[in-house]
């Protein structure tokens, strides 16, 4: 039987939000998987932008190939807690974690929350 248990952001520190620095690949580091090919990371991401403008936003979900591991979105301004990864599936290699990083066309406005439930 699978076992569920909810991890921190490996990128955050203490849970807290991770500000999006990156303004192009590769981004700012949100998660990395462990290296097993078997544990699972079900990972879910918010975004928030505290400018006043709407931010275009880059998320690279499991690697840096542009359109393969692209997730793009228009996050706007100040308006709470965007869902911009609704919990996709990320695992490791066997031999190497994969990351997913953010970046935005503007630095420092956007901070990505969220959590990963590790099912092994």
């Amino acid at each position: 039987m699978a076992t569920y248990s909810k991890v921190l952001l490996s990128g955050s520190t203490q849970g807290k939000a991770i500000k999006v620095a990156a303004t192009a690949s590769a981004g700012t580091t949100i998660h990395a998987t462990g290296t097993s090919a078997t544990i699972e990371d079900e990972i879910w991401l918010y975004a928030y932008n505290s400018s006043s403008v709407t931010v275009a936003l880059t998320i690279q979900f499991g690697g840096t190939t542009a359109v393969d591991n692209d997730i793009k979105l228009s996050i706007p301004a100040t308006s709470g807690l965007t869902l911009v990864v609704p919990g996709l599936i990320l695992t490791g290699t066997g031999s190497a974690a994969n990351t997913v990083a953010a970046y935005a066309a503007t630095a420092n406005v956007i901070t990505i929350s969220g959590y990963v439930n590790r099912i092994t």
